[in-house]
């Protein structure tokens, strides 16, 4: 039998790990720093163009500036998603108690299920000084441009149309008809993006790093 060799990290490897977890704990305790524009963000784009890993860090390099605006769904959750963070999960009789009594500020229907942004949700996020994220569907960002809310629009865009299917088949999470019904969505979506004055930046997630570059150098320009 062979002995078991115990891992010794390298010096380098050490003083790597060991920056790493500094510069974070630094970055995770320093004072939020919002952006010079705090209004609402709108950021859309077809499913599979990578707009949660885009989000993700951006609330990762600034913590404590940014808030989803949790939005109200009645399709049922998914494993390991939870009520309140990923979405509120509600009833389709509450769902058009909502629409009824005006509570959205854009609501939605796409693959059977319903989708609505509170109003509520945003007024109290902004009162706490954060700036809120909205990832909505194109459907949403209409009825967004329409309403009273002033924001800012982002769109992320696919290399390609072909490298957007590969991107929904290779997560494996849907059967084909739900690929299907994504892709279709997804090539209303780009037609929609490229009508003028929509939305104020559109960025082509090709390269993660350039493109959340572009995302963070957008949300952080200096009002003009």
């Amino acid at each position: 039998m062979r002995p078991l060799r115990r891992y010794v990290p390298s010096t380098k490897r050490l003083f790597q790990s060991s920056t790493y977890y500094s510069v974070r704990r630094f970055a995770n305790t320093m004072a939020p720093t919002p952006p010079p524009d705090r209004r609402p963000l709108v950021i859309s784009g077809p499913s599979g163009v990578g707009k949660g890993t885009l989000i993700s860090r951006l609330f990762d390099s600034h913590p404590d500036t940014f808030t989803f605006s949790v939005s109200h769904t009645t399709r049922a959750p998914r494993p390991g998603e939870t009520h309140g963070v990923n979405y509120f999960y509600v009833q389709k009789s509450e769902f058009e108690d909502l629409i009824a009594t005006d509570g959205f500020v854009e609501h939605a229907q796409f693959n059977g299920n319903h989708y609505g942004t509170s109003k509520a949700t945003i007024e109290e996020q902004t009162a706490k000084g954060k700036v809120v994220v909205l990832d909505i569907e194109m459907e949403g960002v209409k009825q967004i441009r329409k309403s009273s809310i002033d924001a800012r629009f982002v769109f992320v865009k696919p290399p390609s149309f072909e490298a957007l299917e590969q991107r929904l088949r290779g997560r494996g999470t849907e059967d084909e008809n739900s690929v299907v019904k994504r892709l279709n969505q997804a090539r209303k979506e780009l037609e929609y993006a490229d009508t003028p004055g929509v939305h104020d930046i559109i960025i082509v997630n090709d390269d993660l790093d350039a493109a959340y570059k572009e995302l963070e150098d957008f949300v952080y320009k200096p009002v003009a």
